[in-house]
């Protein structure tokens, strides 16, 4: 069976151990977590925890199912092809600033609707955010001009709250 990418996301007590439990439920089987994100929701008793992970289908099933018996675990969602899903990723860059490469550099961070969130006498610190495809597309016009270095959330899902009669989609 050929493996493919899936992203779940669980709401979970928040309270010490459980992100623990969760992970070593995947390295205790050989499952690899290729991001896992987690933090307190609005509710500061529960915490959102979303991991993306490559697996068969049948390897898959199986971690919902582990997943699903631990006891701190509230609710877990498959949001791997979710249309009502909101799947946003973030990275920090840091990038080499030459007199050659101010410019494009400049140009680029423009074009994907980034930040400069730190300029230094020769490196800019670029915060970018959007779908993974954008982050990656990104970072391929990046790397050639001097990538020093470069951290990823992960990937974040929510599903959209919006009924019908007030559906807003906002392109970012």
């Amino acid at each position: 069976m050929e493996e493919q990418s899936y992203v779940l996301t669980m709401l979970v007590a928040n309270k010490p151990g459980v992100t623990s439990r969760v992970t070593g439920l995947f390295s205790g089987r050989g499952y690899n977590m290729e991001s896992i994100c987690g933090a307190p929701t609005h509710d500061p008793g529960i915490s959102r925890i979303t991991i993306k992970t490559k697996a068969t289908a049948d390897q898959y099933i199986d971690i919902q199912k582990q997943i699903n018996r631990l006891i701190d675990v509230i609710k877990l969602r498959d949001m791997t092809n979710e249309d009502r899903a909101v799947k946003r990723e973030m990275a920090l860059i840091s990038i080499e600033l030459t007199p050659e490469n101010r410019t494009e550099l400049i140009q680029i961070v423009e074009i994907f609707h980034a930040k400069i969130v730190n300029a230094g006498t020769d490196s800019y610190m670029v915060e970018v955010t959007g779908t993974e495809d954008k982050i990656d597309a990104m970072v391929k016009l990046l790397r050639p001009l001097g990538m020093r270095k470069l951290t990823r959330s992960g990937v974040l899902a929510l599903y959209r709250e919006l009924d019908d009669s007030h559906r807003y989609d906002v392109i970012a």
